[in-house]
């Protein structure tokens, strides 16, 4: 049986990873799991957040993944060493393909980072970017109000972009012209992220060289899927089942069309 690459987040926003992963590695088979019950996760504790990722991975691992992909900003922050510690297999997190995709397209060497109050607390891409070069400068900005609007499914709305453009507005006179998107949520609001930075700013979304780092893992371990295999894949969420299948299908679009898709609801440490 083919073993599947699980992806976790505290809601949709590793749906956003999800694509990239279908767009890159086709035949492999994804293993989802959104905690919609409990997001979001950037006002919580460090240690509430790295139990919630505990009792989700406790969850994915009966499955049996060959790889776990920490789809979540806040939660590759302060757990993603300790998941490492604790299952056989290789465990990605996000930030670190954020932050040299970043480092890879700064010319100013100022980079702008925005994200959860949780992952901005946590210092982690500053961090990150400071080993590729101390010499970058990271101007970063909490934005709580962007994961509501996610998971509502309100990314498209005329109010979205009243709320992106007034927590964003310190930023505009920044000097920056890297903009990371330092949490999977916001890939939703790109289009409006976009409008208010500008033209001059790029957007980084980590989902694109996550997806390389999965494939150069497995690539390594010679445990990339074969490309004739059909996958079928599986998506989990604790929350409200509806709202979730509806953001997914319109997010994922072909990519789930086209291919055999269980939806699953189970309520885990709630």
């Amino acid at each position: 049986m083919q073993q599947a690459i699980a992806v976790l987040d505290s809601g949709v926003g590793g749906l956003t990873v999800v694509k990239e992963v279908m767009r890159q590695l086709p035949s492999e088979q994804i293993l989802y799991f959104g905690d919609t019950a409990r997001t979001p996760y950037g006002p919580r504790a460090a240690e509430e957040v790295a139990q919630f990722t505990r009792e989700i991975v406790d969850y994915l691992v009966q499955f049996n993944p060959k790889m776990i992909v920490i789809a979540c900003n806040t939660a590759t922050a302060v757990a993603l060493e300790d998941i490492r510690r604790r299952v056989a297999i290789p465990v990605i997190g996000v930030i670190n393909p954020g932050a040299r995709a970043a480092f890879g397209r700064t010319r100013s060497g100022i980079v702008g980072v925005i994200g959860t109050e949780g992952t901005v607390r946590s210092g982690a891409y500053e961090a990150a970017l400071k080993r590729l070069s101390p010499q970058v400068e990271v101007v970063s900005r909490a934005c709580p109000s962007f994961v509501p609007l996610v998971e509502d499914g309100n990314f498209h709305s005329d109010r979205a972009l009243e709320i992106v453009a007034d927590a964003l507005s310190p930023l505009r006179s920044s000097k920056i012209d890297c903009l990371i998107l330092g949490c999977t949520h916001y890939p939703f609001l790109a289009d409006s992220i976009s409008r208010v930075m500008g033209p001059e700013v790029v957007l980084i979304n980590s989902a694109e060289e996550t997806a390389r780092e999965i494939r150069d893992v497995l690539r390594r371990s010679n445990e990339l899927a074969g490309k004739d295999v059909l996958p079928i894949h599986r998506f989990f969420c604790s929350g409200e089942p509806w709202k979730f299948r509806e953001i997914a299908r319109e997010w994922l679009d072909e990519q789930i069309r086209l291919t055999p898709v269980v939806w699953q609801f189970p309520h885990i440490g709630v």
